[in-house]
């Protein structure tokens, strides 16, 4: 089956569906079943988790299944028996457009994009696990066509739905802490083996795989046990490193909180990888073990605003109001509110605000709340604002912009990963690299550009294979 022919096809629903979907009669209103129908691509591993919770919130029928991986996928293929199963999206799309109101992708990073566009092209509802895309265009794309179609979305960073981001929020706007000028983020990431150099050996091909689904737009290549089920993350066709995976995540807390859009500029510093003794390897397709990003943003009022994130085991510099004993955020990471009055500590997800030193929160009164609670989840929140209208917590409009700037970091780290051998030298000598992007990159964010070296902006689109273009 060719990709364009299924993006062409008309999205004429069957006559003979008896319970009118719900994106018929638009967005603000209550579908006659009180049910939403979805399609649901990527049911294994994180996306089981996400079937789950759509399916608990008591109003969310499946049509249909997709997973590349039908061992993957067994767990969410048994709890629902009725759904259809299949293999490609590109079946669900063709077989099931008429009968869905929404789509649910939970797939890796590189295939985000090109499963959830043709979709929403469509007029269905999207929900999207985090990172929203692959690339910074991408979210930018996404962006657009939620708008411009008039759907709901809801980026997969349930951090949003919670409590503690908008206590967060409170505090701050109440001038708490007072004025925030700087913001330090860190992740235990990544949990998973990265710095691999190329993966060039192939191992057989598990039976329950259609390994060429799998890659989508990536480029072909053997398949190998050191990309899946959760490695991919660390490679840069298929993942976002560490950066990516819990930025959304992490770097929401300051981005929400503090009205940032986008970053003007950024600038990285990574491990050093050494493959033999004196002799530094260059691996630019593996996302380094561990970073440093720098950030900087303008805030609503057009203040500067530092956001530096660290991974790999790389913690920021801890407050000196920190009693032993005491941890800045949780064991997966957190972030630190630096402001002209005191400190802020929050933990991954956003959850647990506090004031740092620990004896500020003894006698201390929080102002009031003035904004809405999530009372259902993440998932319910999608749920409930497709059926009945209103907005979620994480609508493209704000994850889009969320996921660039994590890209933009992520940016950062590929143009210091760059090196162009010096004339005369060769890999295993001593010091054989040019490192022409280990710069403070200056970012255009509306045009979508580096403005101060040029060939960077190869990365802010993909690469995309023949029959897998946006």
């Amino acid at each position: 089956m060719k990709r364009r022919s299924f993006i062409q096809k008309s999205a004429a629903a069957s006559a003979a569906f008896t319970i009118v979907p719900s994106f018929v009669l638009g967005k603000a209103h209550v579908a006659p079943s009180d049910t939403l129908y979805i399609g649901a691509v990527g049911v294994g591993g994180r996306g089981e988790s996400v079937v789950r919770e759509l399916y608990e919130t008591g109003r969310v029928k499946f049509v249909a299944l997709c997973d590349v991986d039908d061992k993957r996928a067994k767990n969410s293929y048994e709890a629902h028996p009725e759904a259809k199963r299949y293999r490609d999206f590109r079946h669900l799309y063709d077989n099931h457009l008429g009968e869905m109101d929404a789509v649910m992708v939970a797939t890796p990073d590189h295939t985000h994009a090109t499963i959830a566009l043709p979709f929403m092209r469509e007029k269905k509802h999207a929900y999207v696990e985090k990172p929203l895309t692959h690339n910074i265009n991408e979210a930018r794309l996404m962006a657009e066509v939620a708008a411009q179609m008039g759907i709901v979305t809801q980026m997969g960073n349930q951090g949003s739905s919670g409590d503690g981001i908008r206590t967060a929020q409170e505090w701050i706007d109440a001038g708490v802490i007072g004025k925030v000028h700087r913001v330090d983020c860190w992740t235990n990431r990544p949990v998973w083996p990265q710095g691999f150099k190329h993966i060039t050996t192939a191992d057989p091909i598990p039976e329950t795989l259609d390994w060429d689904l799998w890659l989508g737009p990536a480029a072909m290549r053997p398949y190998n046990e050191n990309y899946l089920p959760f490695k991919w993350r660390g490679f840069w066709d298929f993942g976002t490193g560490s950066m990516g995976d819990m930025g959304c995540h992490i770097m929401e807390t300051p981005f929400k909180i503090l009205g940032l859009k986008f970053p003007y500029e950024a600038e990285a510093s990574c491990t050093t990888i050494w493959s033999n003794d004196f002799v530094e390897a260059n691996y630019p397709e593996a996302c380094p073990p561990s970073s440093i990003v720098r950030l900087k943003f303008k805030n609503n009022q057009q203040d500067d605003i530092s956001l530096n994130w660290y991974d790999g085991g790389i913690m920021p510099d801890l407050p000196p109001e920190l009693k032993d004993g005491e941890m800045p955020g949780d064991v997966s990471g957190g972030s630190i509110f630096h402001g002209s009055d005191g400190i802020m500590v929050t933990d991954t997800y956003s959850r647990n605000p506090r004031l740092l030193p620990s004896e500020r929160m003894l006698d201390f009164v929080a102002p009031e709340q003035r904004l809405t609670r999530v009372t259902t989840t993440h998932a319910g929140n999608f749920v409930e604002a497709c059926l009945n209208g209103g907005e979620t917590s994480s609508p493209f409009s704000y994850g889009g912009p969320l996921t660039e700037a994590v890209l933009m970091g992520n940016l950062a780290i590929k143009g210091f990963q760059y090196k162009v051998l010096k004339e005369g030298k060769g890999p295993n000598d001593w010091s054989p690299y040019n490192y022409p992007g280990r710069k403070t990159i200056l970012w255009d964010g509306e045009a979508m550009r580096v403005t101060n070296w040029d060939d960077a902006n190869k990365w802010v689109k993909g690469n995309y294979r023949e029959g897998w273009a946006l």
